[in-house]
């Protein structure tokens, strides 16, 4: 885990406003929005991470309601779509939403086929070590 936060934050791309990152104070309120609790390596990573900027992929976020990586908006997106309800989204690709089962594995749901893939990833570190610093 702390090797991935250390070469997302070397990784991480300067912008204008950056995000801020959340306290747990505020991944409560998250939760009680949500109806959903957070799987714990999931939490780490909104506290540690959810204002890096790497690539093209732009996981959910929790600081900004106005953003469009808000996870509430973006959860509320994705189960309207058809991602089951106890998958919460990691983050969007093209129609397809990564996802955190509540045991914390990643997995990809695809929006063409509307169905769970067999793809998968044991926690957030490794989905964001594969995929995230991959994209």
């Amino acid at each position: 885990m702390e090797e991935v936060i250390e070469e997302l934050r070397e990784r991480n791309e300067p912008v204008p406003v950056p995000m801020e990152l959340p306290d747990e104070e505020l991944l409560v309120e998250i939760e009680e929005q949500l109806l959903i609790s957070l799987p714990f390596e999931f939490r780490e990573f909104l506290l540690q991470v959810s204002d890096v900027i790497v690539g093209h992929l732009e996981p959910v976020t929790v600081t900004d309601p106005q953003s469009h990586t808000y996870l509430p908006e973006v959860a509320a997106m994705a189960w309207s779509l058809g991602v089951p309800r106890e998958f919460i989204p990691l983050c969007e690709d093209q129609g397809n939403y990564y996802c955190v089962e509540l045991d914390g594995t990643v997995l990809l749901w695809d929006g063409e086929e509307a169905e769970m893939t067999d793809e998968s990833w044991d926690s957030v570190w490794k989905w964001a070590r594969e995929v995230w610093l991959e994209s």
